[in-house]
Order: structure tokens, then C-alpha cells, then sequence
């Protein structure tokens, strides 16, 4: 039950600071989508390195367990390829349809239903990928400091420079 709760108090959390953010509106998505506007970039990035470090420090104090799933990039790329799809085509990715449907916006309602009807295609489709897509590019549990040979907070110290520094970018109007 308390994991439960933690997760509940995550998701509010994660919504409340999703409409803060205004990245729940489709002005922002079209911005994004149209590389006009990098707030939900920046948002979405953060949220990326916030985790990052967060859950690799809780491993290393023996407070988490990291669990790595295996990489299939024929999944990745598919799976990548439809959720764009449908972010282009509606003006919003699954949660922040959800998210503008809270607020009220009825257009979010499309983006619920979708997300629901392609978790049932995807379950329904599961045996036949199974054996095609999901085996396409399969690797073992691999992480990029398995692959460089590094610490961990190497690759991790890198992506927060990179991450601020492309923030500086976006701040000065170069993208």
C-alpha cells in the first residue's frame, strides 16, 4: 500500500508541476513539435536529469535497486515512430492529453483514447511482435557506462553540463 502512495503523491506531484510548467497547453506542443518553442524540451530534460541522478544516488546508498531492462532497439524505434506519430498528428503526447483533458480541454479526450486503444493493439499484436519486432536489435541489459567502461557519475556529470548548456542555448534564441 505505500508503494502505492508513493506513486500516487509522484503522479500529482509530476501533474501539478506539468501545468505550472504550461506544458499542458497546445500552443507549447506545437511549439515543441515545430522547434519553436523548447519549454517542454527543457521541461521534459530536466525532469530526465532530476531522475538520473536521483536514482542512481539512491542505488549507491543502498536505498534502490537499479533494474535495467534489456535494449531492443526494433521496439524503440517502432514504439518511437508511433508515439511521434500520434504527438504530430494530435498536438500531444498520452500524459499531456491526459493532463489538458484535466483541465478541462475536451481535444485531450483523443489522446486518452488513443493511448488506451494502442495499449490494447499493442497487447493484442504482443504475440506476433514477440517473435519479429521485439527480437529485431536485441542487446542484453546494457547501460552507456557498461558500454564506455566509466563510473557511472561520468556519463551522469556530462549529461547535466550538456543539459545546462543546451538551456543556456535555448535562452539566447539560438533553436
Amino acid at each position: 500500500m505505500t508503494t502505492l502512495i508513493y506513486g500516487l503523491v509522484t503522479g500529482v506531484l509530476f501533474g501539478f508541476l506539468l501545468q505550472k510548467a504550461r506544458v499542458l497547453r497546445y500552443d507549447k506542443q506545437l511549439g515543441a513539435l515545430r522547434l519553436k518553442d523548447m519549454t517542454i524540451v527543457k521541461f521534459m530534460f530536466s525532469t530526465v536529469l532530476t531522475g538520473m541522478v536521483g536514482v542512481y544516488l539512491l542505488a549507491d546508498l543502498g536505498l534502490a535497486q537499479l533494474s535495467v531492462k534489456t535494449t531492443v532497439l526494433g521496439g524503440n524505434i517502432l514504439g518511437g515512430l508511433i508515439f511521434g506519430l500520434g504527438w504530430g498528428l494530435l498536438g500531444y503526447c498520452p500524459g499531456t492529453a491526459v493532463g489538458a483533458l484535466g483541465e478541462g480541454r475536451w481535444d485531450g479526450l483523443w489522446g486518452a483514447l488513443g493511448m488506451l486503444v494502442g495499449a490494447a493493439l499493442f497487447a493484442e499484436a504482443y504475440p506476433v511482435f514477440k517473435g519479429t519486432v521485439l527480437t529485431w536489435g536485441a542487446f542484453d541489459k546494457i547501460t552507456l557506462p557498461q558500454i564506455l567502461r566509466v563510473n557511472h557519475w561520468v556519463i551522469i556529470a556530462l549529461f547535466v553540463v550538456g543539459g545546462v548548456s543546451l538551456f543556456g542555448w535555448f535562452e539566447k534564441g539560438r533553436l
